[in-house]
């Protein structure tokens, strides 16, 4: 990989970073603070066009959701755009984000190859009971009403490290944590998705930054009928105004609550996520069998120590064993030689997934 960057664009503002190999700064233009995406898409294909000294050959896309019928990356033509915008009550606040830089760069380039890569494809290999939502077959019957899994491009990496960091958690029983912002559960056998936390949206599952996780139904029913809750109203307060933000009245930043553990409100948050986060492991543990191995990815997963030593210890009557200097250290391993589930840090890398996809893709076209 010859350099990585980021453009963000918040409200008004917006910025790009990039970083050489080695992890020296680059330097970059400004992109402006109008907030205009075709504008800043334009100064950042020329940056790129100017950095590798040639066009670009390919650009690779992570797209949300890619439905009950896109399994695997895909070339995007304007058939499979059409399609992919089709599934947006599936995600109504993701995939129109995934999309939009698609579309400017189509219009801007459109001789140009883009490939889309989802997060949901990893968990196709989901048995049937995995799948399926426990509602009448007329309605599930046309194939979208299901448990889809998301951070998928996330767990493809690992299950791709696993081969050369450990065989024995790549041929056996292995549970991945992406806790970040958004965070989901995934329970690998010999490399293959088998179940995930999240299920027909990222909703599901662990309680969140700003997400509720897995919830009673029965409770958005309340909502609407004692609260006069409309539609758009309950999206914001599952999506932006709930897990560790609503609980603690304060903050969805790990690092921020840690600092306020004095805070009652910050306790019963901090306490609730680790409740719903093993609770969650448990059910894995279930459905593989046993666990050969845990692993901690993304921003709270690889640099935070205090939640990976409370989550380890409350897995000890696994057998598990943390090595607490290696733990305080962000170690690669952080088990023990005598522990019987083997534990590691591995820092998530959806983008060189997406990379190898588009090289793969640009062969084969």
């Amino acid at each position: 990989m010859l350099a990585r960057g980021e453009l963000e664009i918040h409200g008004d503002d917006a910025t790009f970073t990039a970083r050489d190999a080695g992890g020296r700064a680059l330097a970059t233009p400004d992109v402006g603070t109008d907030n205009d995406l075709s504008a800043a898409i334009d100064i950042l294909i020329g940056w790129v066009e100017s950095f590798i000294d040639r066009p670009l050959d390919a650009v690779g896309h992570r797209v949300v959701h890619g439905g009950p019928d896109f399994s695997g990356p895909v070339i995007l033509s304007a058939e499979t755009l059409a399609a992919l915008e089709g599934l947006t009550p599936l995600a109504p606040l993701h995939q129109p984000t995934s999309l939009a830089p698609v579309r400017e760069l189509a219009a801007r380039c459109p001789g140009l190859l883009q490939v889309a890569c989802f997060d949901t494809a990893f968990h196709t290999s989901m048995p049937e009971d995995a799948r399926m939502l426990p509602l009448p077959a007329a309605l599930t019957n046309d194939g979208k009403l299901r448990r889809y899994g998301f951070h998928g491009l996330s767990y493809a990496h690992i299950a791709h490290r696993l081969v050369d960091l450990s065989p024995r958690l790549a041929n056996g029983r292995t549970i991945v944590a992406h806790l970040g912002s958004g965070a989901s559960l995934c329970a690998l056998k010999s490399g293959r998705s088998i179940e995930t936390t999240m299920g027909f949206s990222a909703l599901d599952g662990l309680l969140m930054g700003t997400r509720c996780g897995q919830l009673d139904p029965g409770v958005l029913l309340y909502l609407s009928q004692a609260k006069g809750m409309d539609h758009d109203r309950i999206e914001t307060l599952l999506y932006h105004e709930s897990g560790l933000l609503g609980v603690s009245g304060r903050s969805a930043d790990m690092r921020d609550l840690l600092k306020h553990r004095d805070d009652p409100a910050v306790t019963r948050a901090l306490s609730l996520y680790l409740y719903r986060l093993k609770l969650e492991i448990g059910g894995l543990i279930a459905a593989l069998g046993g666990a050969d191995g845990l692993i901690f990815t993304a921003g709270i997963g690889e640099n935070t120590p205090w939640v990976r030593e409370r989550v380890c210890a409350d897995l000890a009557w696994l057998g598990l064993r943390l090595d607490p200097d290696a733990n305080t250290r962000n170690a690669p391993l952080i088990s023990t030689p005598d522990s019987t589930v083997e534990v590691r840090i591995e820092p998530a890398d959806e983008e060189i997934v997406i990379a190898r996809s588009v090289r793969h893709l640009i062969t084969r076209h």
